[in-house]
């Protein structure tokens, strides 16, 4: 039985889309939707995503499940590293004092970096010591919904 690769990375990826959209993140998939999104006031948390296994079994996890916190960002987007890559490219140009990393989270306030989560940070841990990594920065940088 032959097994068509693409098709099958098609459906991994649409997935991990999917995951990120119902937890409530807006994706962005060009670098105008980038620009649009991390100009707005307010703080944001960007995930970029990925394929491996530490986006699927910790990262994305943690997105959705650090978000049932009395603090939260206003805004919360997502860019997938990989496929969307101009949009990622763009992404991170608001945080390149920081090495690019997939997956990863950065916090920003009207469009200026707070905090980055990097992805040492979370492959090879637990999916809620990353929730509470994010809800530290919730705590610091972000007003109570």
């Amino acid at each position: 039985m032959e097994v068509d690769f693409n098709l099958f990375m098609n459906d991994i990826i649409q997935q991990a889309r999917k995951e990120m959209t119902a937890a409530g993140y807006e994706e962005l998939k060009t670098p105008d939707e980038v620009n649009g999104a991390l100009g707005r006031k307010g703080t944001t948390l960007v995930m970029i995503n990925s394929v491996c296994g530490c986006a699927g079994g910790i990262a994305r996890p943690a997105a959705a499940h650090s978000l049932h916190y009395d603090k939260r960002p206003d805004h919360l987007v997502t860019v997938f590293a990989g496929q969307d890559k101009a949009a990622t490219e763009e992404a991170r140009s608001y945080f390149s004092e920081y090495p690019p990393s997939s997956p990863s989270f950065a916090l920003l306030k009207d469009g200026k970096i707070l905090r980055m989560v990097e992805r040492h940070e979370i492959e090879g841990h637990e999916p809620m010591a990353v929730v509470n990594k994010l809800q530290e920065a919730f705590e610091e940088y972000c007003e109570e919904v």
